[in-house]
């Protein structure tokens, strides 16, 4: 996964450009051409000795950046609006990481990505904030400086930086199933889940409504489409009544993926992780 570039479009996040290679030769020389000199990529910057222990990014009050920042963009035929603020926002979805075939390359803010600096990118939050994230498999959690864009793969949250990842122990597979909150710089961050504490239930919601018939009719579509296991959870005793149709629960992002892409397919496109 890669970091987008500061250009609205993000392109380069679709691929990587081929380089040309220009081949002088004097007319003098007779025989076959010599063949042409292969680039050769640059190594992969050695890893620092005690990646796992790199600090949480420090919430501090800076300015928005002047580059990464538009009020929307487009990417791959869709839209992106970016958020006015970051204050209040708190997400549930899929993370995954981009390390060293992107690192010294710039982000979408302008600077330089560091693979090793606890950093990430994110698709609609303004450049720069801090968010907290959370491994929802095993309870591990860090504190992340959001700077760039992306991640531009279906059904992904968050792309975080090779550091980032390692410290939620999602290295191996690829991806978790994450809760991302942002921070506000001099408010308490309050941790709600530590490691030692048993993994959450996890649900794909379909839906939420305030009127208990739509509930169930978006119910009965699903279960005549297949879908057995949804059901409709009762409204929360706080805020207001909200009658959610969820299905799971989901164990893993591959099941997650799988529901969501079937939800797609029905109309659902909206779809979002939840925990019990």
């Amino acid at each position: 996964m890669s970091a987008a570039p500061g250009s609205a479009a993000g392109s380069w996040r679709c691929g990587v450009a081929a380089l040309a290679v220009l081949l002088v030769s004097a007319c003098s020389v007779t025989g076959p051409r010599a063949p042409a000199p292969v680039p050769q990529p640059p190594p992969p910057p050695a890893a620092p000795p005690a990646v796992g222990s790199v600090p949480d990014a420090v919430p501090r009050v800076e300015p928005r950046s002047a580059h990464g920042n538009p009020p929307f963009y487009d990417v791959l035929g869709r839209r992106y609006y970016v958020l006015a603020s970051a204050d209040g926002y708190l997400e549930r979805g899929v993370a995954s990481w981009y390390g060293p075939t992107f690192h010294g390359g710039n982000t979408s803010s302008g600077e330089q990505y560091d693979m090793y600096a606890m950093t990430a990118a994110h698709k609609t939050l303004p450049l720069p904030c801090y968010a907290r994230v959370t491994n929802l498999r095993n309870g591990r959690s860090v504190v992340v400086r959001v700077n760039d864009r992306g991640p531009f793969v279906a059904n992904r949250l968050i792309d975080l930086s090779y550091s980032a990842a390692s410290r939620l122990d999602m290295i191996r597979d690829g991806t978790t199933l994450v809760e991302v909150r942002a921070l506000t710089p001099a408010v308490p961050d309050v941790l709600t889940r530590t490691s030692a504490q048993p993994p959450p239930a996890l649900y794909v919601q379909a839906g939420a409504f305030a009127d208990p018939q739509h509930a169930q009719q978006l119910l009965a579509r699903l279960q005549a489409a297949g879908l057995g296991h949804a059901f409709i959870a009762l409204p929360l005793q706080k805020g207001a009544p909200l009658y959610r149709v969820r299905l799971g629960p989901v164990d893993s992002v591959a099941q997650f993926d799988e529901l969501t892409a079937r939800l797609g397919a029905l109309g659902i496109p909206d779809a979002r992780l939840a925990i019990e």
